[in-house]
């Protein structure tokens, strides 16, 4: 093999090359998929999918100037290449300024693949901008914040009595089939929010108003980031859209008007086996969060979530409870009904009911909720949950740790 190679000509290495990249990417060829959870090749809305088609069309075009131009060459290369040594050292021939009608025929033919290209942009400029008129009246209206580094999101139509608007975090419900209108905001730096297979990317941008609409197909489960560097974890700055048919979404909102859920008192029992509370398992640097388990199908997972766990013990929920506001975690979070009213971090109210935290990154499990609120720090760097635990000297003992995990998954 090794004399084989030198002998081939410089394209044919230069393919075998190629070709030996391509199999260490990973024998089932995944190199080539492109139908991944953040896919803009795979769509789910009319939005989506408007703008995949104007990306098309600058595919096929530049993919026609490409054979063209790509085949002239190879020609000329080619068919004027040096044949002896004498070639290789002759003068260069006269140059002349050119064929005119070539070259306005090049000028004529890129006029017309930029007016080939221009014609479905400016339509899908114009149509993507704003819900089409004729379903303006059926827009479901939301709020989207961007923080450092997770979403808020406002329901602007759902006023809560003595909360105000419903509010949640990093999980975005909406109703499938009916267009929904998302204005944009941020509290500090610049972000941008982007579902690609909802909708393109549209900035966050302090003291702007910004918006963006989607309308999902039918009932799914669809992830999203911030698309503009915005500091330490930005790469980490995730969240989640939950299309739920409109019975469905109904139920959710019913569900997410009401206010912590509140444990019956715990009755003292000795014969009841006193907890056991494990030691948290070592992660590795950047370890991810999301089980393969949950991958397969997370809108049934999220469904699942709604329901409260069935191993609830009421004594450490309580416990949780009482810590959670002796470690002055209601300075910062909301929990509607139980005292804590913080407004710089989440609202937990039902956090139980969301299938990921620590804004859109870890699954929502006992052990990474535990991983959590352990060392976020570790979790997503530069984080405030992480600074407030130094300022103010918060350290939790592993049964601190499993009562308070114990309390949030019960706030379904």
């Amino acid at each position: 093999m090794s004399n084989f190679l030198p002998s081939l000509p410089r394209w044919s290495r230069a393919a075998f090359a190629f070709a030996g990249i391509a199999l260490l990417s990973g024998c089932d060829f995944n190199f080539w998929r492109m139908d991944g959870h953040q896919s803009t090749m795979v769509t789910a809305g009319p939005v989506a999918r408007e703008q995949l088609d104007v990306f098309m069309v600058t595919v096929w075009v530049t993919l026609v100037i490409f054979i063209l131009v790509g085949s002239t060459l190879a020609y000329a290369t080619w068919r004027f290449r040096a044949r002896t040594d004498a070639d290789e050292h002759a003068e260069a021939p006269p140059q002349g300024h050119g064929n005119p009608l070539v070259e306005l025929g090049l000028i004529g033919a890129s006029v017309l693949a930029l007016v080939i290209i221009a014609i479905p942009t400016l339509k899908g400029i114009w149509s993507t901008y704003d819900v089409p008129e004729a379903e303006n009246k059926d827009a479901y209206e939301i709020t989207a914040v961007g923080y450092q580094w997770w979403f808020k999101f406002e329901y602007p139509s759902e006023q809560i009595e003595g909360a105000g608007r419903l509010t949640t975090a990093n999980e975005l419900v909406v109703p499938a089939g009916r267009p929904v209108r998302v204005h944009l905001r941020t509290f500090d730096v610049i972000h941008s929010f982007w579902v690609p297979k909802l909708a393109g990317k549209v900035d966050m941008i302090p003291n702007r108003a910004n918006h963006l609409w989607f309308k999902a197909d039918k009932p799914g489960y669809f992830w999203g980031q911030c698309a503009e560097y915005c500091g330490d974890s930005h790469a980490v700055m995730r969240f989640r859209v939950v299309a739920l048919d409109p019975k469905e979404f109904g139920e959710w909102l019913e569900q997410q008007r009401q206010g912590g859920r509140n444990l019956a008192a715990p009755v003292a029992d000795a014969n009841r086996p006193k907890a056991q509370f494990a030691s948290l398992r070592n992660f590795k640097q950047n370890e991810a969060g999301i089980s393969e388990k949950f991958d397969i199908n997370p809108l049934e997972a999220w469904r699942a979530k709604q329901a409260p766990e069935k191993d609830e013990n009421p004594e450490l929920v309580a416990k949780g409870k009482s810590l959670f506001t002796a470690k002055t975690c209601i300075a910062c979070h909301t929990i509607r009904g139980h005292g804590a009213s913080g407004i710089t971090a989440p609202d937990l109210t039902h956090v139980g009911a969301r299938t990921t935290i620590a804004g859109g990154l870890l699954e929502n499990n006992s052990e990474q909720l535990r991983r959590w609120i352990r060392d976020p720090g570790s979790v997503k760097p530069g984080n405030k949950m992480a600074v407030g635990y130094s300022a103010s000297n918060i350290k939790l003992s592993d049964e601190e740790q499993v009562a308070i995990v114990a309390y949030l998954e019960s706030l379904k």
